[in-house]
């Protein structure tokens, strides 16, 4: 199987070296993952993963400008109709967030995702189109994988506190239970003195 790197600028159709529009590329590859566009099915070292409508649409937004800059004012015009009333940044945000967390990659250290702040995201990883489907690396039994590998499970939940740790609820709780703790001391300390 022949796979050409593509110019990254260019993800509806290949351009050779004349610069001639060539076929568009039905399979896009980054890291492990294949992207099948025509199925809209994504798979990782040969097992498929679960994609959401909005999380495919979001990847596939990022995927037609690597490395550039890609808005938040375009992801909200692509996934959502003017029309609709939703808080956008928050849904923008959980979306990426859960491509970010399908891919297994973090905010901190991206390897795929990266924020651009105030601006967007930007896809970070090498692509490839191609006009076949990837031999898989690792050959596998055909089955869906978690949304999380298992391997990265202390990550995620890592991650999920360091992302809880400056939120305001998150204090709110602590300094609840730290309240409590201490009402709880001063009435078995009165319970123990009668």
């Amino acid at each position: 199987m022949s796979t050409q790197p593509v110019p990254m600028s260019s993800p509806e159709g290949r351009k050779d070296s004349n610069d001639a529009l060539l076929a568009p590329a039905h399979y896009i590859c980054f890291g492990g993952f294949q992207l099948n566009l025509k199925k809209e099915e994504l798979f990782k070292d040969g097992a498929r993963v679960n994609l959401q409508g909005k999380v495919y649409q979001v990847l596939v937004a990022l995927l037609k400008k690597p490395g550039e800059v890609v808005t938040r004012e375009e992801l909200r015009a692509q996934l959502w109709p003017p029309d609709t009333h939703v808080n956008y940044d928050a849904n923008v945000n959980t979306t990426v967030n859960k491509l970010r967390q399908l891919l297994g990659d973090s905010r901190d250290r991206p390897a795929f995702v990266e924020t651009i702040p105030r601006k967007g995201y930007s896809f970070v990883a090498k692509v490839e189109y191609v006009d076949r489907p990837a031999a898989p690396k690792f050959p596998q039994a055909a089955r869906t994988l978690p949304v999380a590998p298992a391997h990265q499970g202390a990550e995620v939940s890592s991650s999920f506190f360091r992302a809880m740790l400056p939120s305001n609820w998150f204090t709110v709780g602590v300094v609840a239970l730290v309240a409590a703790s201490m009402m709880l001391g001063a009435a078995l300390v009165l319970y123990a003195h009668h």
